[in-house]
């Protein structure tokens, strides 16, 4: 079934729609969710927090593009989930890519008169203009949480090269993000 299929389902209150989601997106959700909490019991418990969150957002939110509003759920709930866990119990990749972006993006970097919704904009223009294997690497790591290793075996690269486009691709984000007038207070080295 095709997304705007599965979105009517949800206009209809069919549950038929958690059970086609699912069967289209699932995989990908377990594997968002894996990659950043690092357990199967909670990534599970993730995916199915996900069918909620869609169920309870549609109607009356009628997403363009389907696929990224279920994987944006998937990660904001497995963000908010780990949170709320121990610090010591974190999986320790998803804090490292956490910290790498911080230096740049962190609330204390970025002045406060500009809005999350503002350097989110920002980030996806920078994007576009990256060529196609700099911004899958970035989103692999930023967004999907996926490891260095994994990366480069998904790309054919060494893990040197995908940490070295990694540290570029930050550098410059970062002066991006200042020529576009964004006041980031610290000037830490990335």
């Amino acid at each position: 079934m095709d997304d705007l299929g599965i979105v009517e389902l949800y206009f209809a209150r069919d549950e038929q729609a958690i059970k086609e989601t699912d069967k289209k997106y699932g995989k990908l959700c377990r594997s968002i969710s894996y990659n950043i909490l690092k357990n199967k019991e909670d990534s599970e418990e993730c995916v199915n927090d996900t069918y909620i969150g869609v169920w309870n957002a549609i109607p009356p939110t009628r997403p363009n593009h389907f696929i990224g509003f279920v994987c944006k759920i998937t990660r904001n709930l497995a963000l908010k989930r780990i949170e709320a866990m121990n610090r010591l119990k974190r999986s320790q990749a998803t804090v490292v890519s956490l910290d790498e972006l911080a230096e740049i993006l962190s609330d204390e970097s970025i002045a406060e008169d500009v809005s999350d919704e503002g350097i989110t904009e920002l980030i996806g223009d920078f994007l576009r203009k990256e060529k196609a294997d700099v911004r899958n690497v970035f989103l692999r790591k930023y967004y999907f949480f996926d490891s260095i290793g994994d990366i480069a075996r998904r790309y054919d690269f060494t893990e040197s090269k995908v940490k070295n486009m990694l540290h570029h691709t930050r550098t410059k984000l970062k002066d991006f993000l200042i020529k576009e007038g964004i006041e980031i207070r610290k000037h830490r080295e990335l």
